[in-house]
């Protein structure tokens, strides 16, 4: 296949941000207040996103309203996006962003699958909402703007902050400003009651297999809030923020393979969630929620979960070894403590995010422990 300049130049940018994600990611967060940074990590949150103490998971309320949001409810992007698209041999330039990423630099899994919008958010207030969306939505702003950033980095421009796709977004954490496809990012805490001590595990995205987020740690598991098929009858069995956890336990933790859209889930006879579910009734397992936050480079909205399960059911169904998966490598077991947090967040490149729910996790660790 033979580039055009414009492709190179693309594709230049691109590697460039593949490689730099996290330092992008701490100098972008420079560009929004201090208050907005959540637990002194880069991830940014509104007011109403943020929680004073955790909260139990099946607290936070779902609505959701089928009907999505009207173009005319959010700024006219279209105008500010061109830039940042490649011209085609033929002279033609890609429509969006996720057109250049799949034809010029697609990772192993790359498909435009139906999520739930989020539309509203206020966890002081218990509740969240949602419509329908796609999961190229996402990609089509979050991706392009970090491209921005990462355009402007190579160039020592400021012209992105002045009249580009960033400007016109404006305020991350407004949700009516741009697609917000969300995703839950757990921290896994196998508990020991006798002792009191803890355990996690971390997740490098391997780039060549993801796109979003290549090449830098995360807590596990991690996964966009969506249903698991087209279908509608997906949509209305799926849209449980602790279903789609189930889902993305048993693929990232357990190496079950995804079967997207091979039928309903049926969560009251799949052996591994009646399990999970028992464990919860009893008081095995703990979920919580910590709040709400948007990556300061891509704009990946994430909530912030924390399952706490007693080692005696998290070594029935799940291990501490390392091995890979279908997004990268989950790595050895670390322990639970302030100088191996403090060492991820400020030595490692790992996803905002995921450093926002190890810090907050460590704050709130007695009331996590129950």
């Amino acid at each position: 296949m033979t580039l055009t300049a414009s492709q190179s130049d693309w594709l230049r940018v691109r590697s460039f941000l593949r490689e730099h994600r996290h330092a992008l990611a701490v100098d972008a967060a420079g560009d929004y207040p201090a208050t907005r940074r959540v637990a002194g990590t880069p991830l940014l949150a509104a007011p109403e996103w943020q929680l004073a103490e955790p909260v139990p998971l099946h607290d936070i309320e779902l609505e959701f309203i089928p009907r999505p949001p009207s173009a005319e409810s959010g700024p006219a992007l279209g105008e500010v996006m061109a830039p940042l698209l490649p011209e085609r041999p033929d002279g033609s330039r890609y429509r969006c962003y996720s057109d250049a990423l799949r034809d010029l630099a697609a990772p192993a899994v790359f498909e435009n699958r139906p999520t739930y919008r989020l539309t509203e958010a206020d966890l002081g207030k218990r509740r969240l909402a949602f419509t329908r969306g796609r999961y190229f939505d996402g990609v089509d702003t979050g991706e392009a703007a970090a491209h921005e950033y990462a355009a402007a980095r190579l160039g020592a421009g400021d012209e992105p902050r002045r009249a580009g796709l960033r400007a016109r977004i404006a305020d991350p954490c407004d949700l009516g400003r741009r697609p917000v496809i969300l995703a839950i990012t757990t921290l896994t805490l196998r508990f020991e009651a006798a002792t009191g001590r803890a355990s996690f595990l971390m997740h490098w995205r391997d780039p060549a297999k993801v796109g979003h987020a290549g090449g830098m740690y995360q807590v596990i598991p991690v996964g966009i809030f969506q249903p698991s098929g087209e279908a509608s009858w997906y949509e209305r069995e799926d849209f449980s923020l602790w279903r789609c956890m189930l889902r993305e336990f048993d693929e990232e933790l357990r190496g079950t393979p995804e079967e997207y859209g091979a039928g309903p889930v049926d969560y009251g006879s799949w052996p591994f969630a009646r399990h999970m579910a028992a464990a919860l009734d009893r008081g095995q397992i703990r979920v919580w929620c910590l709040g709400l936050g948007v990556d300061p480079l891509t704009y990946a909205t994430d909530l912030l979960t924390v399952a706490v399960i007693d080692s005696r059911v998290f070594d029935e169904l799940f291990s501490q070894e390392p091995r890979g998966n279908a997004e990268g490598s989950v790595l050895a077991a670390r322990e639970f403590a302030a100088h191996v947090i403090d060492d991820i967040v400020t030595s490692e490149p790992v996803q905002a995010a995921g450093a926002a729910v190890l810090r907050l996790a460590w704050r709130h660790r007695e009331i996590l422990a129950g």
